[in-house]
């Protein structure tokens, strides 16, 4: 699944913690985001409505207005923040190579054999959707 990076911009750690907050609850308001992240990090109302803000900006989030209160909801899923920390894991610590992190994978954490088959589909599927560029594809 080779994905245009820079389609999707970076999320601060921050952001993901919010993103993560409106995944699991669908819809949130920056006071809900506040009172979860309180116990975490102290954060002030405006910083949470300025983070929302800017993620809007990104192309994560769309909001509505109910009365006075804008809530936020997911316009990407979660697969799309797990690819891009993907991508920044092949680059940054395998110098580019997705051979080195599935060797890495492999060796250090294993994987059982339903997660090597349904890998396997995975990768099949990928191949198969695929047009051939010559030996070795």
């Amino acid at each position: 699944m080779a994905n245009d990076r820079s389609a999707l911009p970076d999320l601060s750690q921050a952001q993901r913690a919010i993103m993560e907050i409106i995944w699991e609850r669908g819809e949130s308001s920056a006071q809900e985001i506040r009172e979860v992240l309180a116990p975490r990090r102290d954060l002030a109302k405006n910083t949470v409505r300025t983070m929302l803000e800017r993620m809007e900006e990104k192309g994560w989030l769309t909001h509505r207005e109910m009365g006075r209160t804008y809530l936020y909801r997911a316009v990407q899923p979660r697969q799309a923040s797990i690819g891009q920390k993907v991508w920044e894991v092949v680059e940054d610590l395998c110098g580019g190579s997705p051979e080195d992190l599935m060797s890495a994978l492999l060796d250090y954490r294993g994987l059982t054999a339903q997660e090597l088959k349904r890998i396997r589909a995975l990768l099949d599927a990928a191949k198969s959707s695929r047009p051939s560029t010559g030996p070795g594809t």
